[in-house]
């Protein structure tokens, strides 16, 4: 596989370089945030070893970045930081994984098998439309009633899911399995939150006019995103 290291501690890098290197892997090494985000954004990858603390520009700014530009590729975030805040921080920006340091170098490998091992996303389909609601996966942008919705990055991957699975009802632990790659409940409201700031965004139209629901909450169950009755 073809791997990006972003870790700019010198020893931790040599090691890790080598170390995945021994294991058959072909590794590219930046030290810098601007240049780990350069090689990020502009050469395909495999997956992405992404250490938060970075100079100038750190991970989280890097996982933003890349995510908003379009870039899949799986993100595996190293970090000091190991509470459930700082993780939900970590997947909320883009990552796919995270991993405590210190750390030992199997289950390194294992994580970055794993992710590898994730099969690519076969759906051609390139605009989704529901009502007036229209998104555009390539250019990654959302028109409701002919104004774009200013969304962040998970809140484009919510409402794209939400619109794949139209006229049906996702659970909570669906959706965190399916944005924050969460296969456990993190006890928090991080699901709640990001629906409603969602909600705010899609039925608001112009001049501040509310706009017929399109997201409802499913008592006891969940949500569903469909067309007004």
């Amino acid at each position: 596989m073809k791997l990006l290291l972003v870790e700019d501690d010198k020893e931790a890098a040599a090691y890790l370089k080598r170390a995945l290197s021994e294991a058959g892997h072909t590794v590219d090494h930046a030290a810098a945030g601007r240049d780990g985000l350069m090689l990020a954004a502009g050469e395909p990858y495999d997956v992405i070893v992404l250490d938060r603390m970075l100079p100038g520009l750190d991970g989280l700014g890097i996982l933003r970045t890349v995510r908003a530009s379009g870039v899949k590729t799986p993100v595996l975030l190293l970090t000091a930081l190991g509470g459930i805040d700082d993780r939900v921080e970590g997947l909320e920006a883009g990552a796919d994984d995270y991993l405590v340091k210190p750390f030992a170098l199997a289950e390194l490998l294992a994580r970055i098998n794993a992710l590898a091992r994730r099969p690519p996303t076969q759906d051609t389909t390139t605009v989704l439309r529901v009502a007036d609601l229209e998104m555009d996966l390539l250019k990654r942008s959302a028109v409701r009633g002919g104004r774009r919705l200013d969304l962040q990055p998970r809140e484009f991957q919510l409402l794209e899911y939400l619109m794949r699975h139209a006229g049906r009802v996702v659970t909570r632990s669906m959706l965190l399995e399916a944005i924050w790659d969460f296969h456990f409940d993190p006890k928090t409201n991080i699901v709640e939150t990001h629906v409603s700031r969602l909600r705010g965004k899609v039925d608001k139209g112009q001049d501040g006019k509310i706009l017929a629901a399109l997201i409802h909450t499913v008592r006891g169950a969940g949500y569903c995103l469909r067309e007004p009755d």
